[in-house]
């Protein structure tokens, strides 16, 4: 994942409304979700980490004003 840069961390709701945002416009974003990763192997971690949001790094300027715009109105 060298070409993709993190934009996103945080609740899962927004990680959400983050990743259809972003795919209305033609972006496809890459979620790492270790929780929900490790639940479906059936292994639980110790302690809880929250969902990131990657995109490449040639549409990371379209992909930061849609972070941005969806953090103002949830206030995130």
């Amino acid at each position: 994942m060298t070409d993709y840069i993190k934009v996103f961390e945080g609740n899962f709701i927004i990680v959400q409304l983050i990743k259809t945002r972003l795919e209305d416009i033609g972006i496809h974003p890459i979620i790492k979700d270790e929780n929900e990763s490790g639940r479906l192997g059936g292994f639980v971690h110790d302690i809880p980490r929250v969902p990131e949001v990657f995109v490449h790094e040639s549409e990371l300027s379209k992909a930061l004003s849609i972070v941005e715009a969806v953090k103002a109105e949830t206030n995130a």
